[in-house]
């Protein structure tokens, strides 16, 4: 199939106008001005761009990951990939460890079948001082026995765990999963700058949510924020929905790393669905005009957010390039979970894209060379 359009992003490059060839279920080429024949789809004034890659997801459509059944897994896939996200990890809240065990088992599955890109553990190993919408009740030191116990459920599939360095066990928790081969992330923290700058020397290389659920910036104290934003081996998680974070805090975290910042939703059930009253994981939530708050303390529970309104929320409001938000929406979350051939409009890569309007509106999304959604 070859497709053209007034404006593709790879996002390496940005072909203006540009056209896009594409074999079964990978991109076969690629390039800039008019097609090398007729094409089989015209987009016309479209942006064409990489299917979205979401690192940190918690649910949509109603649906949640801790719902533990596949049904709700497919609920929550379908909900984001018709807003554009084509490539997902099902994160999971701190619960107790027999729960995380099944829930991991059955995403083990789900991610064996492609539907899944992977498992992130998001807790029980988090600072109560920063718990967020974790149920303080069930936070815990890293114990390596069940640090090992939740890796073996996933027999490989686990790629992301968040947790607070400054624990007990901390640093041999991160030293533990970097030797498995997952990536350790920072978040839900009180850690001083100087304990989290060892954690990232030690192997971590991830801020989960920069700045939301952990110790603040001080000009005395500089903390997590700042060490993660100077380490040349660091990512950040930004949350891009006007709520977790202020315009101004979006672009300083853009131009201090541009090439390592990442979008994600941290999305609950909600998301992709009505206001009313859900669930994440064991704590109650109600959810008014879009944002998601916990029903007894009022903290922020996850977000409501797309991938697709994140992304027009970074270009539109934040007023950030429209080549790099694409870029921390698809090519560096790839690149941080080490997943191979997605986040990229390459030859060889998977025919995942979205299409999107002048205001970035997703019109189109194909998964795999097939159309998901088409306008």
């Amino acid at each position: 199939m070859l497709l053209s359009a007034a404006r593709i992003v790879t996002p390496a490059r940005v072909f203006a106008p540009g056209w896009l060839l594409l074999d079964g279920d990978r991109v076969a080429d690629g390039g800039p001005g008019a097609p090398p024949r007729v094409p089989d789809l015209d987009l016309g004034e479209a942006t064409l761009a990489p299917g979205y890659v979401d690192a940190h997801v918690h649910g949509g459509g109603g649906a949640a990951f801790t719902d533990g059944t596949e049904a709700s897994a497919r609920t929550v896939v379908a909900a984001h990939l018709a807003h554009g996200t084509t490539t997902m990890m099902a994160s999971l809240v701190t619960d107790g460890v027999d729960a995380l065990e099944r829930s991991v088992r059955l995403l083990a599955e789900a991610t064996g079948d492609g539907l899944l890109a992977g498992v992130h553990l998001e807790g029980p190993w988090l600072s109560p001082r920063h718990a967020g919408a974790h149920d303080a009740a069930l936070l815990r030191a890293p114990d390596p026995a069940d640090v090992d116990r939740l890796l073996r459920a996933g027999e490989g599939t686990v790629r992301m765990v968040t947790l607070a360095p400054e624990l007990d066990g901390g640093p041999e928790a991160i030293r533990r999963l970097v030797g498995a081969g997952v990536v350790a992330a920072i978040g839900h923290t009180d850690a001083t700058y100087d304990v989290a700058r060892a954690a990232l020397d030690a192997g971590a290389g991830v801020g989960t949510h920069l700045f939301n659920a952990m110790r603040g910036l001080h000009h005395r104290e500089p903390g997590p924020v700042t060490a993660l934003l100077e380490h040349p081996d660091a990512f950040v998680e930004l949350i891009a929905d006007g709520v977790h974070l202020h315009p101004a805090v979006l672009r300083l975290a853009a131009e201090a790393k541009p090439h390592q910042v990442l979008l994600v939703t941290d999305a609950m059930a909600a998301a992709a669905a009505e206001d009313g009253d859900y669930r994440l994981g064991p704590m109650a939530v109600t959810v008014r005009d879009g944002v998601a708050r916990l029903r007894d303390s009022g903290a922020i529970a996850g977000s409501t957010l797309t991938m697709a309104a994140a992304v027009r929320h970074a270009v539109l409001v934040a007023g950030l390039p429209l080549a790099e938000v694409v870029r921390a929406a698809t090519t560096t979350p790839a690149a941080m979970l080490g997943l191979a051939r997605v986040g990229a409009l390459r030859p060889g890569y998977a025919a995942d894209l979205v299409v999107l309007d002048a205001q970035l509106r997703v019109t189109g999304v194909m998964r795999g060379g097939r159309w998901a959604r088409r306008d």
